[in-house]
């Protein structure tokens, strides 16, 4: 556990009170205590008339003037010591808790930055294989219809009066993919939860096969990424989520004071370092702006035939969580 220096103790030992040794205020107070017990008992016994007839009342009189003092100098010494052990152990509190919490955030963010690096490279893994398909079923398509006829050697060239047979282009890989469901599109949106969802990255991989949806998921992918630099995570976030038809007048154009409810997120730590990033990091704000317009057409489609129960769903993401966030900083539900 990392030490705070500078709120350790001056002994040299800060796992240990410091009670053992005499401070400055009570070796004062020793000093003026033996000065005043010796000029008393000078005073008293050699200097003071004698009485002899002196009574008891005399004798407890003596006493109180000379110790009471002596008694409120070592209250005063005592509390003054107690203030300082308290201030140590306040000390070395506020540094065993200091180390704590800075422990605490390394962990987090290297647990996180590993588990964004294992989905980093999955989502690489199946772009790179998703792109080699599509190349290939391209390829397969724009050359079969010419190998299953025999090529002519040498053939002469057909005349214009002679018929031509058209040839079908290629189709490309979107146009044989079935649609994609909308349990995939929004599971894809909230990306796997560790490396062995094989669900989620099902879905994911379904997903990235569509065009729109595989650029809504790389930006949210790069948006997610930046945030996470500065501590920012979507599942640690609370918002308050906001019924479908307030989704529902946002995807139709709606703006202002009917649509605010979205920007439910209510940490402020994650506001304001967001809010930095977005006027320091040129890159995070580009990232950010893409992300929300690429999310802002989406809605606009999906509002259209979803239920509210799937757009109650879709809200619940991470991806959303980041809109929500991302939004509020920037005015869009202004």
């Amino acid at each position: 556990m990392p030490k705070n220096t500078r709120n350790a103790p001056l002994s040299g030992r800060p796992d240990r009170p410091t009670q053992d040794r005499l401070s400055a205020i009570e070796v004062i107070a020793l000093a003026v205590s033996v000065a005043w017990l010796v000029g008393a008992g000078l005073f008293f016994l050699v200097l003071a008339p004698q009485d002899p007839t002196g009574s008891a009342l005399q004798f407890v009189i003596v006493l109180v003037a000379v110790f009471l003092p002596v008694a409120i100098l070592w209250v005063g010494a005592m509390t003054a010591r107690a203030s300082r052990v308290m201030r140590e152990e306040s000390a070395r509190l506020h540094a065993a808790i200091d180390a704590i919490r800075e422990a605490y955030l390394k962990q987090n963010q290297s647990l996180g930055q590993t588990v964004d690096k294992t989905v980093s490279q999955k989502l690489d893994e199946i772009v790179a294989a998703q792109r080699k398909t599509e190349s290939t079923l391209a390829t397969f398509s724009s050359v079969r219809n010419h190998e299953s006829e025999p090529r002519p050697v040498l053939a002469p060239a057909p005349s214009p009066t002679e018929d031509q047979v058209a040839l079908p282009l290629g189709t490309s890989a979107e146009e044989i993919q079935p649609p994609l469901e909308r349990s995939d599109f929004i599971s894809a949106l909230n990306f796997p939860d560790n490396p062995d969802d094989k669900a989620g990255f099902a879905a994911l991989r379904r997903a990235l096969k569509d065009r729109p949806t595989a650029q809504l998921v790389r930006a949210a992918q790069d948006i997610l990424t930046l945030m996470s630099q500065d501590g920012i995570y979507m599942d640690d976030l609370r918002p308050d989520m906001a019924r479908p038809e307030i989704w529902r007048r946002f995807a139709g154009g709606e703006r202002g004071r009917t649509v605010a409810a979205l920007g439910g997120v209510r940490d402020r730590s994650s506001l304001a370092l967001t809010a930095a990033r977005m006027k320091q990091d040129t890159i995070f704000r580009d990232a950010a702006h893409h992300f929300l317009r690429l999310f802002d057409r989406m809605v606009s489609q999906f509002a259209e035939t979803a239920s509210d129960a799937e757009i109650s769903a879709l809200s619940e993401t991470r991806t959303a969580r980041a809109f929500m966030l991302l939004g509020r900083v920037a005015g869009t539900f202004d």
